[in-house]
């Protein structure tokens, strides 16, 4: 038997029911037990207090219409800080970005290498994990929303002691029936129709108490799913309920989430077309055509207001008071 989705995951992989997975389920909770304890004794003893408790590392290309809200809600969260890799963008995201720079809120670095994003993130790893305690990896469709505290690290704060990396869900949104709309718009209020379950992947923060080997093959698209090292032992991610996340098993304590990653993957429908239409940092060629976008929009059952407690705020902050 294949399923697609369990009680509350829409899994990016479908999963193939049999003896085989039973058996691999019952060896990676045992392995996972084994990693929790090694983890609770084996971890850094040395607190190094850093410039800042929390920041993000993102790589963009032309996508300067959406910036400063991105920007602007991730403030409202506590991001304290934003390193914002340029890859051959030819739009004006300077001038929406320089008064960040101005500020010390935004360290914008040129990116000139074609379809480099995770080299793009490992750098900031290598350049920067001296100034940050917490470094996270999404893109600027992805915000997160902490549901059950007010500030991205209200949330992580237990984590630093003795985890290395903690994986955050996806909430995909799709285009609330929006064919076109008003880009000055804020996504994060024009978009409230989801899927009714969480994917099954999500992005990663990472603490730089701890090593990271790029060259490690768990690694290879590590905003998803990463691994950390200490004293060249390697370690696995946790996710929001702090159990150990391998073997693409994810176990979930109940379906009251405390954070999440709003993935506006479609916007409106004009917006995914001209997205699709050209390449970005990840892809050459975009492979995501309009199939693509239904297959997504069909999953689109429900509705999630979490960000809204964040909207007045974020009006005041976008110079929007009359809206």
């Amino acid at each position: 038997m294949i399923i697609s989705e369990d009680k509350y995951f829409i899994f990016d992989n479908p999963k193939r029911i049999n003896c085989k997975y039973f058996v691999k389920l019952i060896i990676a909770r045992g392995v996972s037990s084994y990693y929790k304890i090694l983890m609770n004794v084996f971890h850094p003893s040395v607190k190094i207090k850093k410039k800042y408790k929390v920041a993000i590392c993102a790589i963009f290309k032309n996508e300067a219409p959406y910036i400063k809200e991105w920007i602007e809600f991730h403030k409202i969260v506590g991001i304290e800080h934003f390193y914002m890799y340029n890859n051959f963008s030819e739009d004006n995201y300077k001038e929406i970005l320089d008064p960040y720079v101005e500020s010390g809120d935004v360290t914008l670095i040129d990116w000139p290498h074609k379809q480099s994003q995770m080299q793009a993130y490992a750098d900031s790893i290598a350049r920067f994990s001296n100034e940050v305690q917490w470094i996270g990896f999404i893109d600027l469709d992805e915000y997160i929303v902490p549901n059950k505290m007010d500030t991205v690290y209200a949330f992580l704060q237990k984590f630093e002691k003795n985890r290395p990396v903690v994986m955050m869900y996806w909430r995909v949104f799709g285009s609330s029936g929006r064919i076109e709309r008003d880009i000055t718009g804020l996504v994060t209020e024009d978009f409230t129709v989801c899927w009714s379950k969480y994917d099954s992947i999500g992005k990663c923060f990472f603490n730089t108490n701890y090593d990271f080997n790029l060259k490690d093959k768990r690694n290879t698209t590590f905003h998803h799913f990463m691994w950390g090292e200490h004293s060249g032992m390697s370690l696995p991610p946790v996710n929001i309920y702090g159990n150990v996340v391998i073997w693409g098993q994810h176990k979930v304590d109940n379906d009251s989430f405390p954070i999440q990653i709003n993935h506006y993957f479609t916007k409106s429908y004009q917006e995914y077309l001209a997205k699709a239409s050209k390449g970005d940092v990840y892809y050459e060629i975009n492979p995501h055509d309009e199939e693509y976008f239904y297959e997504h929009e069909m999953r689109c059952h429900s509705v999630d207001y979490n960000a809204y407690k964040y909207l007045i705020k974020l009006k005041l902050a976008m110079g929007k008071e009359k809206h």
